[in-house]
């Protein structure tokens, strides 16, 4: 980690209009996959627009620990050359992912497939963080964990398959990250591996697969589900990978800019899949203005410029099926219905208690240190919006990078400032945020 160990608090205040035009980073899905899959492909691999921020450079220094070339040709650009399907090297020191989980559950996947053993450690946050549910049926694959904490936490070293097995495998809970983890193992087993989901989640690396060249397909099942079939021991080959600029991070600016009143804020190439933007969605059925145009993509991944005015909003309730569309963005939703008039009522919000903190908790928590009614009801949040927020608090953001961006964009609005305790854990996805924010306006001290 390259953060200082000594916390960086911050203080946000009310601003005046947000206005300017801005590209957030690239998205950090896609530039982990890119990553990935460029180590796993034959030949060259060219990344433009890769999120430079410390969880993906550090699964960047993974691909060059376990074989790969790696290079950074210039700003946000990057040369990956692969050493193919199961090439990959045994590696001399323990991969460090940070504070990553994506990074280090995909690359599990990528190991479990290759006949080396790797140790796989992070941070404090990342070491908490459960990793038996990837695990298992990387087991059922051929994998084997020699060593780790209980619960399979990190440190753990993992033994890849010598003769990886494909498998069908249903998942537990609607999770990008174990999909991706089967399918990366399945690359190097023969015949098909099929992974079966309740409720789509994120479809980055399936698209990312067949850009390299993988044969994979994915269909629908049941009313909300998806199957997707990999043929294994493809031979992928290098590919151009524009990375979009990422939603989870333009969430912070967009919802900055919906309850600053008089603000006005334009973000560039912001990727609008649809399993990525129930946020936008659930915005929309809010009162916010977010007007899309110069719409594209690249390596299947859909992409437009937003503009955002300020809106009033209106609470609303979020359906449980929406939750794997917008994961990552529920606090900054949060802090959006502390703004609307009415309540807003989150439903199904259990995988965010098993994020980089408890998100749940620490949703509440932030949002009641600001005088924002609040309530947790099982797995349901429920916001008692006021159309305005006290503010005053100091939010603990528990090595959340999330939960301090959110705090921030909070105070833009709020009757008194909202200081955050420690504004250091932002560089793992977003470094550039809080120049970013003043750069529009917003008021950081």
């Amino acid at each position: 980690m390259t953060h200082s160990d000594q916390p960086r608090p911050l203080r946000s205040r009310a601003s005046g209009p947000l206005t300017g035009k801005v590209r957030v980073p690239g998205d950090k899905s896609i530039s982990h996959r890119a990553l990935i899959l460029g180590a796993l492909a034959v030949g060259e691999t060219r990344i433009s627009g890769l999120l430079e921020g410390e969880d993906v450079l550090n699964t960047a220094k993974s691909m060059q620990a376990l074989g790969a070339r790696v290079e950074r040709t210039g700003d946000f650009a990057w040369k990956v050359t692969g050493v193919g399907v199961g090439g990959f090297a045994q590696p001399k020191a323990a991969l460090d992912f940070g504070n990553s989980g994506t990074g280090c559950r995909l690359v599990m996947g990528a190991v479990a497939g290759c006949p080396i053993s790797a140790v796989f450690d992070g941070d404090a946050s990342l070491r908490s963080r459960p990793m038996r549910r990837i695990l298992d049926p990387l087991e059922k694959m051929g994998a084997k964990v020699i060593a780790g904490g209980e619960g399979g936490r990190l440190p753990l070293t993992l033994q890849g398959a010598r003769d990886p097995l494909p498998i069908t495998y249903k998942t537990p809970v609607a999770s990008a990250q174990i999909k991706s983890a089967v399918l990366l193992a399945g690359l190097a087993a023969p015949g098909i591996t099929t992974v079966i989901e309740t409720e789509a989640s994120r479809d980055h690396t399936e698209l990312m697969l067949k850009h390299f060249g993988a044969d994979i397909t994915s269909v629908q099942e049941g009313q909300h589900g998806r199957r997707v079939t990999l043929v294994g021991q493809p031979e992928l080959h290098g590919a151009n990978v524009v990375v979009p600029a990422d939603p989870s991070s333009a969430a912070f600016p967009i919802v900055a800019a919906l309850i600053v009143e008089g603000s006005d804020v334009v973000l560039s190439d912001v990727m609008t899949n649809p399993l990525r933007t129930g946020l936008f969605t659930t915005l929309r059925e809010m009162g916010a203005f977010i007007e899309e145009s110069e719409v594209r993509g690249d390596a299947g991944e859909p992409m437009a410029r937003l503009r955002v005015r300020a809106s009033k909003l209106r609470g609303v309730v979020v359906p449980p099926e929406r939750a794997p569309s917008m994961i990552d963005e529920y606090l900054v939703l949060a802090v959006a219905a502390s703004f609307a008039e009415g309540a807003t009522i989150m439903r199904g919000l259990q995988e965010l208690r098993v994020k980089e903190s408890d998100r749940l908790e620490a949703t509440a928590a932030m949002l009641r240190v600001n005088g924002v009614k609040v309530e947790i009801s099982g797995d349901d949040l429920i916001v008692e919006g006021r159309g305005h927020v006290p503010g005053g608090g100091t939010v603990a953001t528990h090595m959340d990078h999330r939960i301090a961006m959110s705090a921030l964009v909070m105070g833009c609005a709020s009757d008194q400032p909202v200081t955050v305790d420690d504004t250091a854990f932002i560089a793992t996805s977003f470094p550039d945020f809080i120049p970013m924010m003043r750069s529009l306006g917003a008021e950081f001290s």
